[in-house]
Parts: structure tokens; sequence; C-alpha cells
């Protein structure tokens, strides 16, 4: 007989000393990560903490954001915005929501329409066409009441504390209605029932059981809706700036006007990070509480017959989707297509100029355009790849430390946009990387930002995937990249494709972030929006915009009809 165990160890031997490369890669992959988050994230309290003068330790810097009324009134009007827009955001969603998931009111997928067409409308191209719509003197809902009644005075006004909120809650009530049309369709209708036999009345059953046992969700949106509010620039740049108020972000600007205060800057911006790790910290408790409160299995769901309350819904939700989408878009679109767009679209005011101009003849909005694209393409791939394997590797648990690199792919969701830019700025826009003016920046930052999207959706399609498949393949001699290309990959294919598709829309219409990392020679569309806006010239703008829609809203009809309407409504 031939004995076969020193061959046999022989294999054991040479397999045990064989280096597994993928596991190499996928710890080179975590350095990129830590360089990614906390490098920019460190500077942000050690900038804060640093005296601009001789480098040491101080809280001079703290004291001087509180000891100025000028500071401390642009977070005063920062919790007013956000609070306005969060009841705003409610009085829009919450029928929407509740209409579509409990009722018969007919024409429901309509409203799924408006939810995903203001999340394809930038929130600065929305803040464009209502202050074409808007304005106190030349918009054209003032100009159409003034004809009518012959009064001078506006019908609305926009650049008002009110009108921005109301702005701003057109673009993220889907947040609310997402959140609790996932509740509400988890609530068994025998519950409803119920009440209804003990002589309840539609809106009475709905106050008493469906919105208690939704109202975590809610809640959860509502912080949400509250966080993307202070986090935001564009919208206030376009319109609180001109009304003379400052909110929080666009404070933050003021602090780059030369001599630039970066120490003050991050200052100012340490209460904005406290307050969305808190409430973000709130939010995860409430919703993990809330699915105990809403799930379960095997429960009926018959839509509430309401009667003649039904038509009123379906004009509510019709009035919110045309003040989302149709009318924003609509006047872009015809601004687009006039010579002066404060004149009636008569033949002598259209022109095909515009379109001409930016795509042919103005070289800084063509690069532009061609910057947004590029960078969106990019920090959609790169994030795309770095969420797919930070979340495979810390799933697999495959290194040590996996919840610490599971907190850093998350960790950039505590930091408003703006606030990431500034430390960006601080970490890498000097000596010795000197990325200031270059598009890697702009596109590190982006990658950094929507970093948590990536790895959230991955982690959860990861999780769903039995690893006896990925086994199977290291059984058979295979290694574990191949078993990531050609097993994971693969069968993830559509969750990894809604993730790109997502990045690269938000990237496409990201403004906070690009705000202080982008020069004259790498400007997006987003910050050549708030240029133009101050130019005045609405005509090229609102070109520029409808172009940026078709592509967008092109790249995401392409992804329903891959994958499905779902993958752009999830509450990840």
């Amino acid at each position: 007989m031939v004995d076969i165990a020193p061959t046999a160890r022989a294999r054991l031997t040479a397999r045990a000393l064989r280096i597994d490369w993928t596991l190499v890669l996928f710890a080179a992959l975590s350095i990129v990560l830590v360089f990614l988050v906390v490098a920019p994230l460190t500077r942000l309290f050690t900038e804060s903490l640093s005296d601009p003068k001789t480098g040491a330790l101080t809280l001079g810097n703290f004291v001087d954001v509180v000891s100025r009324s000028r500071y401390l009134t642009a977070y005063w009007h920062t919790i007013q915005l956000a609070a306005a827009t969060v009841a705003l955001s409610l009085l829009f969603a919450l029928p929407m929501a509740w209409a579509v998931s409990r009722t018969d009111m007919p024409g429901r997928g309509f409203f799924y329409f408006g939810v995903v067409g203001s999340f394809i409308m930038p929130p600065f191209l929305g803040a464009i066409g209502w202050i074409l719509l808007a304005g106190p003197n030349a918009g054209w809902l003032n100009q159409i009441w003034t004809a009518l009644t012959g009064l001078e005075d506006p019908l609305v006004d926009v650049f008002s504390l009110w009108g921005l909120a109301f702005v701003i809650a057109l673009n993220v009530f889907p947040l609310i209605f997402i959140f609790a049309t996932s509740a509400l369709d988890l609530i068994s209708s025998e519950m409803e029932e119920a009440a209804a036999i003990h002589g309840a009345g539609p809106l009475r059953t709905t106050w008493l059981v469906s919105l208690p046992l939704a109202l975590p969700a809610i809640l959860g949106a509502v912080m949400l809706v509250f966080l993307e509010t202070i986090a935001l620039y564009g919208t206030p740049a376009l319109i609180a700036i001109p009304a003379r108020f400052n909110v929080a972000t666009t404070q933050l600007t003021t602090f780059f006007a030369y001599p630039a205060k970066i120490e003050l800057a991050m200052a100012f911006s340490v209460p904005l990070v406290f307050v969305t790790i808190i409430l973000l910290g709130a939010q995860r408790l409430l919703l993990r509480g809330g699915h105990v409160a809403v799930s379960g299995k095997g429960g009926s769901r018959q839509p509430m017959r309401i009667g003649r309350w039904r038509w009123l819904l379906l004009a509510h939700g019709a009035v919110v989707t045309v003040l989302a989408v149709v009318l924003p878009a609509a006047i872009l679109v015809s601004t687009s297509f006039q010579t002066a767009w404060a004149r009636p679209p008569t033949l002598s005011n259209l022109t095909l100029a515009n379109y001409r101009d930016i795509l042919f003849e103005q070289a800084t909005v063509r690069d532009a355009m061609v910057n947004t694209v590029a960078f969106a393409l990019s920090a959609a791939t790169l994030c795309t790849v770095l969420g797919f394997a930070v979340a495979y590797a810390a799933t697999r648990r495959l290194l040590p430390f996996a919840g610490v690199l599971s907190a850093l792919a998350v960790a950039p969701v505590a930091v408003p946009g703006i606030v990431l830019a500034i430390c960006f700025y601080a970490a890498y826009a000097g000596p010795p990387l000197s990325l200031y003016g270059s598009g890697a920046i702009v596109v590190l930052a982006f990658v950094t930002r929507f970093l948590p999207i990536a790895y959230v959706s991955c982690a959860s399609g990861v999780r769903s995937l039995n690893p006896e498949l990925e086994e199977a393949v290291l059984i058979h001699g295979g290694s574990r990249l191949r078993a990531l290309v050609q097993v994971v990959a693969p069968v993830l294919k559509k969750s990894l494709l809604g993730v790109w598709i997502l990045v690269f829309v938000i990237c496409s219409r990201e403004l906070s972030t690009a705000m202080f990392l982008t020069s004259h020679n790498n400007r997006v569309i987003s910050i050549l929006t708030l240029d133009l806006s101050e130019q005045g010239k609405y005509e090229t703008l609102a070109a520029m915009g409808v172009v940026l829609l078709v592509v967008t809203s092109t790249v995401v009809a392409v992804g329903m009809r891959l994958i499905g309407r779902d993958f752009m409504l999830r509450k990840n």
C-alpha cells in the first residue's frame, strides 16, 4: 500500500502557507476607509480646539461662537426653519401615506410619481422653480394674481422663513411618506375592523389604532426631516440670503471670507454634529421598538372604505404632486425656451438659443455638466465597490475589528454634508496632498458622504445570502475573491445596481458637499446654479437644469425597468 499521509500533509501545509490575497485586498480597502472617514472627521475636533495663532489647545473658538449674537441667531433660525419644515412635511405626507396604504382611494399609483419625482428634482432646482413662480415682484403666480385682482401686494412671497420651509418641505416630505407607508402596510386591518365594529368611524379608527402603531416610524422620519433641513445649504443660499436672514449652513460660508477662519467654522459645526448624532440614535431606538409593534405574519389587509373622503384625499395628493413636481418642472422647461423669463411665453419670446449656448458655446456651463456626470459616475462606482467590500468583510467577519469597520462605514451619516466638506478641505486641500482644485477631492468627499447608503443596502443583501454558497467554492479549491466575484456579486447584482443608481442620482444633485471643494476648474452644476442665480441668468440656468433632470430621470427610469420601482422607495 502507498502511504498518502505525507502527500496530504504537504498539501495542507502548502495551503496553510499560501497567502489569501483576498484578505490582503480587504485590509487595503479598510485602510482606504480609515483614510476617507477618520482623517477628515478628526480634523473637525482638532481644528475646533486649536488656537489659530499658536496651535495650542483652547476652548476660545467655542467661546467666540456662543458669545456672538449673529451666530446664535443663525442657530435659532435653523431650529425655527426645521420645525416649520417638519410641520409642513407632515401636512403633505401623512394624508398621502394613509390614503395609499389603508384606504380604497383611486389613483394611488399616481402618488408614487409625486414621491419619486420630488426625489429626482434637486433641491436647488426646486428652489429656482419656486423663485420663478413665487418671487414677490416677477413671480408668475404673483403676476397672475395682480392681473386678476389689480392688487399690487404679492399673493405669496417665497423669500421668507415660511416660504423657505415650504420649498424644502416639498423636497423632503417623501421621507415621511416612505416611513409612514412602510409602517402602515404592516398593520393588519383586523384591528381597524374591530374598532369599526365598536362604532368608530374611519377617522377615529385611524387616530386611535393606525397612527399610534405607526407613530415610531413617523417620529423616526420626522427626525430625518429635521436633520435634512438643518444640513441643507442650496435652498437656503438661494432664498434665505436674499431674504436677509442666516441659517447655520449659510453662516458657515461666511467663515471662508478672506481671511478664512477654519477654526471658527469647525467650532460652529460641532453642535450640528452632536444634534445629528443624538437624533439619529433616538431614531434608531424608535424604529427598533416600532418594528415589534406593527409587525406580524398572517394578518389580513383590506382597504378601508372611506366614501366621499377618498376624493378629498385624491385632491390633496394631486395638489402636493403639482406643487412638488409639476409646477417647478413646468416653469423650468418654459423658462429654458424663453429669451426673457419674466415676459409671457409668446412666439417672439421663444428660442432654442439657451440650449445651444449651454451645449456648444458656453464652455463653463458645458464643463460643469461634464464634471457633474463624471464625478457622479466615479463616485457611484467607487462608493458601490467600497460599500460592498466593507459590508462583505464586516458581515462575514473576515478581518479583526469587523464592528469597527461597520461603525466607520456608517459614521459619515452623522455629519452634515457642508461640515464634511469643511473637514475634507482642512484635511486634504493643503500639503502634503494638495487636492484642492482637483476632481479627486470632490469624488472622495462624495464617496465618503454616501458610503452609508451603499454599506447599509449591501450589508442587508449579504446577510440574506447563505454563506454555504461561498463555502462550496472554497471547498472546491476556489479563492474567497472568486467566490465573491462569481457567486456573491451575481446574486446581489440587482441590489448593487440599485445602490449605484441611487448614489449616482444623489451625487448629480449634491451641492453641500461640493461647496468648499470646487474651484473654477472643477465646478459642478449645483455650484454653477448659485453663480447664475446671483447673475440673474435664469434662462441659462433653467436649460441647464432641464438637461440635468433629463439625465437623472433617464437613469432612474432604466433602473425601475431593470430592478423595479421599490428600489427608489426603500426606507434604508
